[in-house]
């Protein structure tokens, strides 16, 4: 049988309501899985219900981060937050940690998994770590942007046997600290960390960059 993904929702905070990108979805299914979104329930048993029927979790795109979960204050540059994603996410990542399900995060996604973990984030890429890098490029989203470099002896490098990798970018947060049970596997020009994996776990890695981009 096919292997069920859980995929966390996208919100939209003026319609109130769930919704989600296809590039999500069809990367998934060309990936030979049935992509499921998730409710917005931290219910103790709805959330061991969902584990027990996605055989993974993808962390998806979207609003930025509270600086609550790693300890800051907000600084002006801080965007729209939305704090049931973060409880939903946090709640959601941390149960399948515990069952070692694996996990994939995109943009936010690796942003969410590094603060969750203890990390911490930059809260505004221009004003806290100013750079040439295009780190928020404008339409299309679909062709590079810059470049990132592999790190050998990681399993993205394994993956891809490329030390260089062309990337999408669109993102203004990134991670400032990384957290002590993730190692780095890929940096953009300017020393942002571009990916992320867990030794500890089955398969749980993270990337800054937007593979979803070419499946619209």
């Amino acid at each position: 049988m096919k292997p069920t993904v859980g995929v966390l929702p996208l919100w939209d905070e003026a319609k109130d309501s769930i919704w989600m990108l296809p590039g999500y979805m069809n990367g998934i299914l060309a990936a030979g899985a049935v992509p499921v979104i998730l409710p917005f329930s931290t219910d103790e048993q709805d959330i061991e219900k969902i584990l027990s029927f996605c055989s993974g979790f993808l962390f998806t795109g979207g609003q930025d981060i509270s600086p609550e979960i790693y300890g800051e204050e907000p600084i002006e540059g801080l965007n729209d937050v939305c704090q049931k994603r973060d409880e939903l996410e946090i709640a959601v990542f941390k149960a399948a940690l515990g069952y070692d399900k694996p996990v994939l995060g995109i943009c936010r996604g690796i942003q969410l998994i590094n603060a969750a973990l203890g990390g911490t984030l930059y809260q505004d890429l221009p004003t806290q770590r100013p750079s040439d890098i295009v780190h928020r490029q404008q339409p299309p989203y679909d062709v590079p942007s810059h470049t990132v470099s592999v790190l050998k002896d990681t399993p993205l490098f394994e993956y891809l046997k490329n030390e260089t990798l062309q990337v999408n970018s669109s993102h203004h947060q990134a991670i400032k600290t990384l957290s002590d049970e993730l190692k780095a596997m890929a940096f953009s020009p300017d020393g942002i960390t571009e990916a992320v994996y867990r030794p500890k776990s089955r398969f749980l890695w993270a990337v800054q960059w937007h593979p979803r981009k070419t499946f619209q």
